[in-house]
């Protein structure tokens, strides 16, 4: 299933890079707008690869009581946060990096710096379950989609990379916020799934007797715990 995307990604880089030159070549509208849509279904499939934080994020949503449409803005702040910081990368970066574009990409600094954070949020939600608070800060789920997505989205890089060397940033841009939109979806699609998980296992554990209370404090602690065991494998690689 993975390598299918892989495959799949590998031919929209391909397509995408035609698109690109043609654009170039010929200033046509046309052709950058016909790639667009193709920017959301990448966006979206690459979404479904590893990297993108979606277990973390699945635990968070899992383990806090933020309702859905705070989940939502959660992976709206990590979709925008990974798109954006590759875009600002190529921009600012461009004539630090190699021109060969194979050997961009990654950012280890920031995800080791994203991985720490949510490391230290896990310890904040162990440290009030414990003491039985599970008010949430209203923008909470927000921040945490932000440290989530301090990791620069690689095939972003690649796409401005390309189109700054052949003078069309804006087609960059343009095809960077149409893959904002895929990955936003694929995501929100994680959100809702840990949404209606969280319900569920609370309604079966609520007919063993299990109180509300004693649910959120488990399901707090749980993803705590998750969140540390990611940062400490991460960081220390442990």
């Amino acid at each position: 299933m993975i390598q299918a995307l892989f495959d799949y990604q590998r031919e929209i880089y391909i397509a995408v890079a035609q698109h690109l030159k043609s654009f170039a070549a010929n200033g046509s509208w046309l052709a950058l707008l016909a790639v667009l849509p193709m920017g959301v279904m990448f966006g979206a499939a690459h979404a479904i690869t590893p990297g993108h934080s979606k277990t973390r994020l699945a635990a968070y949503i899992t383990g806090s009581r933020v309702r859905l449409s705070r989940g939502l803005l959660a992976s709206l702040a990590l979709s925008f946060t990974h798109i954006t910081l590759a875009v600002l990368i190529a921009v600012l970066a461009l004539p630090l990096v190699s021109i060969a574009l194979g050997s961009v990409g990654r950012a280890p600094a920031l995800e080791t710096l994203s991985r720490g954070l949510l490391g230290l949020v896990g310890v904040w939600m162990i440290w009030r379950a414990l003491r039985g608070r599970h008010h949430h800060h209203a923008r909470e789920g927000e921040v945490v989609g932000v440290m989530a997505g301090l990791i620069p989205c690689p095939l972003t890089l690649f796409v401005m990379t390309f189109a700054i060397a052949r003078g069309v940033p804006w087609a960059g841009l343009a095809f960077a916020v149409a893959m904002m939109a895929g990955v936003a979806i694929t995501l929100g699609m994680v959100v809702a799934l840990a949404v209606l998980f969280r319900r569920g296992s609370v309604a079966i554990l609520e007919r063993f007797g299990s109180s509300t209370a004693r649910l959120a404090t488990l399901l707090e602690v749980a993803t705590g715990l998750i969140l540390i065991g990611a940062a400490l494998h991460q960081v220390l690689g442990v």
